[in-house]
């Protein structure tokens, strides 16, 4: 049995095992929306925060027998996770004096370590059990959320030795319940592969009490996912996610992503830094977002910007711009009003709300020039108004006043940037629906004065 994900689910997967009452193994490969596997169902990209490092592939095991599920992993998830279940327990050193290899298939050295720590008696029965079980629910978790990729199940032995069987009807039932539930935290969660950081201390302390506070701040270092303090504390991801949100929301907490060698996926020991998250971003270009739904201007912009030693990135859906830019953190925000689901008076309100962006600079860009936009643009708390078309010297004397100069070691070469106004220049005729055969090359000098189109209606 093998197929798509675009033509049968993986619950629907799930119920022809369980009803066939089959033994064997499913793999599970995901697809990436940018055309490559992809790292979480639920991670959203974008260039500045390098999460092509996170498109690497991805891919899960499933094993059953007689149709119910022994255990479950991803492919390439080393010994982390396990050492993360151990950790609960006080017995995360314990692996590493553990031999396991030989006891499981290839596809589930995970597996062979449980037991060998089983057989060692330093882990109980019962407590393995509930690993596994924790385990297989957080593979199915993120399978469920999957809705492009390819599977196969080969028929065959079970892996040996079992130490428990999982019902899949009432398992994936919880499992439903589970992801329909996380769908509210969206935009501000999107995956428990997050990792939490504190972005206003002052206000975390004032809000929480002190045993509660003291307890959340020794997870919230920005390289211990949401997942990993699940596991430590032996909690739902639902719990964990619930006691986050409201702080996530009014931007006491942010959401990173650990890059792939803040942990050693053999090991699960992350190595020292001595360089924080706010020393690392004081070192970076200033950092701008354009949310936008006009392919032309968010071209634009980020072309000019970077040129000027600014680190640029355009978003086109205003709804995954509200979940990144507690990422990106920007220095300033550039916003277009006109857009789907999201228009900029609310997307500018939301961010006011939170502390962690009540004083960043935030411009309105839109084609309307009244001035009742220009009041209701204030009202929502905006910084300033910019009128489309503009130019690009308009662009960067706005820019420079609220955040000051780029920084000129981050800038593209002249020869680059020259190429990429080309390209700008094409997508504008594209939008304005002049494309001419014979159209005119246009220099850096004559697009510096070129003022951007209007955005379409």
């Amino acid at each position: 049995m093998q197929g798509n994900l675009n033509e049968i689910d993986i619950r629907s997967i799930l119920q022809l095992i369980e009803l066939g009452q089959r033994t064997g193994e499913l793999l599970v490969e995901a697809y990436s929306f940018q055309g490559g596997p992809v790292s979480s169902p639920n991670v959203a990209y974008f260039k500045p925060m390098r999460s092509s490092r996170r498109l690497a592939e991805r891919s899960w095991f499933i094993f059953f027998l007689n149709g119910q599920i022994i255990y479950a992993a991803e492919s390439n998830g080393g010994l982390s996770r396990l050492r993360d279940h151990l950790r609960r327990y006080q017995v995360e050193v314990a692996i590493d004096t553990v031999k396991g290899a030989e006891i499981a298939s290839i596809n589930a050295p995970e597996y062979g370590y449980l037991w060998a720590l089983l057989e060692n008696h330093i882990l109980t029965p019962a407590q393995g059990r509930s690993i596994i079980q924790g385990m297989v629910q957080e593979t199915l978790f993120d399978l469920l959320n999957l809705r492009q990729g390819l599977f196969i199940f080969e028929g065959g032995s079970a892996l040996t030795p079992q130490l428990t069987t999982l019902e899949i009807g009432s398992l994936v039932a919880k499992i439903i319940k589970q992801v329909q539930e996380w769908k509210q935290f969206y935009p501000h969660i999107q995956s428990p592969d997050q990792c939490p950081a504190i972005a206003d201390l002052e206000h975390l302390q004032q809000t929480l009490p002190t045993d509660i506070f003291t307890q959340l701040a020794r997870w919230m270092d920005g390289k211990t996912s949401i997942r990993q303090i699940a596991r430590y504390r032996n909690r739902d991801i639902l719990v964990v996610a619930r006691a986050l949100y409201p702080y996530i929301q009014q931007g006491s907490v942010q959401l990173l992503y650990a890059t792939p060698d803040e942990t050693n996926l053999g090991t699960g020991e992350k190595p020292n830094r001595t360089s924080d998250l706010q020393q690392e971003q004081k070192a970076k270009a200033p950092r701008i977002m354009c949310i936008d739904d006009g392919v032309t201007i968010r071209k634009a912009v980020e072309s000019i910007l970077s040129h000027h030693g600014y680190e640029a990135t355009a978003i086109e859906n205003p709804l995954q711009a509200m979940s990144l830019v507690f990422q990106f953190h920007p220095d300033l925000i550039l916003c277009d009003i006109a857009m789907p689901d999201l228009d900029g008076y609310e997307i500018c309100a939301m961010l006011r709300q939170s502390s962690a962006f009540r004083q960043t600079p935030i411009v309105m860009l839109t084609g309307k020039d009244g001035f009742i936009d220009r009041v209701k643009a204030r009202m929502a708390g905006a910084t300033d108004y910019l009128t489309k078309p503009f130019g690009a010297s308009e662009l960067l004397m706005l820019v420079e006043k609220y955040i000051g100069p780029g920084n000129p070691d981050d800038s593209i070469s002249d020869g680059l940037f020259i190429d990429t106004l080309k390209d700008v220049d094409t997508l504008k005729d594209e939008l304005e629906g002049d494309m001419t055969e014979n159209r005119v090359e246009t220099s850096p000098s004559t697009l510096e004065s070129e003022p951007i189109p209007p955005a379409p209606p």
